[in-house]
């Protein structure tokens, strides 16, 4: 074996440090795990031994696959016990103090050859190796929970990591199954770094009234092909878990308007309405399950449809627009300007309904916009001027939805709800290989396995198209004057340039 690690210690026998001892006794690595706790690594043995057996009666593993890798799978009744350990692994509470003394206490056990790696999700590796003898041989190993099925692990250089120690954690990693992506030690590694986007961009809409939180969520479900909306994402997380990250992560880079927190997420923690949980977060639950789910927006049953006007930024987007109402019946104008009586559809990128009108033009009260950043055959999204009459709203609704195809319909917002979301998961992305915290390879897999995205960033960057999410920001930025929605340098030069936000120039320095 390349990583020549053939003996684990883990310590922290909690759902992770479980979770990591399945899949090294699995891939043949003895195991010898400890917690401090009376009583709290026999139960996690006794479970590892359950799950097993039932992936065995599931006919996944074998009975003589079971019976091996229990076999490779030891209780330490002390930190003595593991002293011939070539890793050791801590899943202790998140808390630096904790970590460093542990490790100190450790280098007292293990031989100098032993990596100490440390599964925090959030807190400095430098900071953890702070002290130490030899902090080189420390490196983040983070798992994401479940570990058995979450087959991706963050290895994190500290300062005055060893390279050659992240290079055997990488080679352990892919032993035991998992894709071990590399990451520079900053807030939030790499996973959780680029996640910031699609969680904080949408409480910031929340905060805005743009929609409410099953509107939001449909639409990038539906639209946009998340497995989860933002909103229920949290309530299965839990509050208590997810707003503390983000806080933490926010500090972390000094408040950077990027990550910036919400206070309703704070006041909810503060209520105790922190998720599924507990019955309440976003939504209400009993059981675990959610009561009354959400229904789609009720098409309203519009007496006439007036004729449609289309105004587009590009000539792909006025065909396209064109084709799908026509589809549906209805008459398109095809003059330079909407007659009087038309219903105007405009489908900008990244102006609100108010500036779209003044854009093109038009009759705020007779003015709807739409979303062209989400496929039509999808979802439609829909926003409305403040001075948009009912009855041109109901007729756009009605229309656009006459053919089954799901519509939201939000009030004003810059950049409706995907195009912010996406705009702001792309540009984080950018700056994450900007700073160098990860190559565009190992971010794109990393968050595609780690949150579950249909794609990475940056390759979903490219399919949307750069300079289509350049303008965005730019205009989003110019709008609402929030240095949140700046562009990234990476993002900026490849747009303008007409390159892949994968493509990486030469090393010069």
């Amino acid at each position: 074996m390349t990583h020549g690690i053939e003996r684990i210690g883990i310590v922290g026998a909690g759902v992770m440090g479980a979770g990591i001892a399945q899949i090294a006794i699995q891939a043949g690595i003895e195991v010898h795990l400890f917690d401090a706790r009376e009583g709290a690594a026999e139960a996690a043995k006794n479970g590892l031994a359950h799950t097993l057996r039932t992936l065995s009666e599931k006919g996944k593993i074998s009975e003589l696959d079971v019976r091996v890798a229990l076999d490779h799978l030891h209780i330490a009744d002390s930190l003595n016990a593991l002293h011939r350990s070539d890793l050791i692994v801590e899943a202790i509470i998140e808390r630096l103090d904790a970590k460093q003394a542990l490790l100190s206490e450790l280098e007292g056990v293990v031989s100098e050859s032993c990596i100490l790696a440390t599964n925090t999700s959030s807190l400095s590796v430098t900071s953890i190796a702070r002290g130490l003898k030899h902090p080189e041989r420390v490196a983040g190993f983070h798992f994401f929970n479940p570990v058995p099925l979450m087959k991706v692990v963050e290895v994190i250089d500290g300062l005055a990591t060893d390279p050659n120690t992240g290079d055997r954690l990488q080679s352990l990693a892919a032993h035991m199954g998992h894709l071990g992506i590399r990451a520079k030690d900053t807030p939030g590694f790499i996973i959780n770094h680029a996640g910031r986007a699609y969680s904080t961009e949408a409480l910031q809409m929340m905060k805005e009234e743009i929609a409410k939180p099953e509107d939001i969520d449909r639409i990038l479900r539906e639209g946009m092909g998340f497995r989860m909306g933002p909103m229920e994402l949290f309530d299965l997380t839990a509050l208590d878990v997810s707003h503390p990250v983000i806080e933490s992560i926010y500090n972390q880079f000094y408040q950077d308007p990027r990550y910036r927190p919400s206070h309703l997420t704070r006041q909810m923690l503060e209520a105790g309405f922190v998720g599924r949980k507990v019955g309440r977060g976003f939504y209400t639950y009993q059981a675990g399950k959610r009561v009354n789910p959400p229904e789609a927006q009720p098409v309203p049953s519009a007496t006439s449809i007036p004729s449609v006007w289309v105004g587009a930024e590009n000539e792909v987007d006025r065909v396209e627009l064109t084709r799908l109402l026509v589809k549906l019946g209805a008459h398109v104008e095809q003059t330079p300007s909407p007659s009087p009586e038309a219903l105007c559809l405009l489908a900008p990128y990244g102006l609100d309904a108010t500036a779209a009108s003044i854009q093109f033009n038009t009759n705020p009260a007779r003015t709807v916009c739409i979303d062209l950043l989400i496929d039509p055959q999808r979802h439609r999204c829909l926003i409305q001027t403040p001075a948009t009459s009912k009855e041109i709203r109901e007729a756009a609704h009605a229309l656009l939805a006459s053919d089954g195809t799901g519509v939201t319909l939000i009030n004003d917002s810059v950049g409706f709800v995907a195009q912010r979301v996406m705009a702001l998961v792309v540009n984080v992305a950018s700056d994450i290989v900007q700073q160098r915290i990860s190559s565009a390879d190992d971010l794109d897999e990393g968050v595609r396995r780690g949150l579950g995205y249909p794609q990475g960033p940056l390759v979903w960057g490219d399919a949307l198209g750069p300079k289509r999410i350049l303008t965005i920001l730019e205009r989003i930025t110019q709008l609402t004057g929030d240095p949140r929605y700046r562009p990234s340098a990476w993002l900026r030069r490849r747009a303008d340039l007409g390159l892949s936000l994968r493509h990486t120039e030469p090393a010069s320095v």
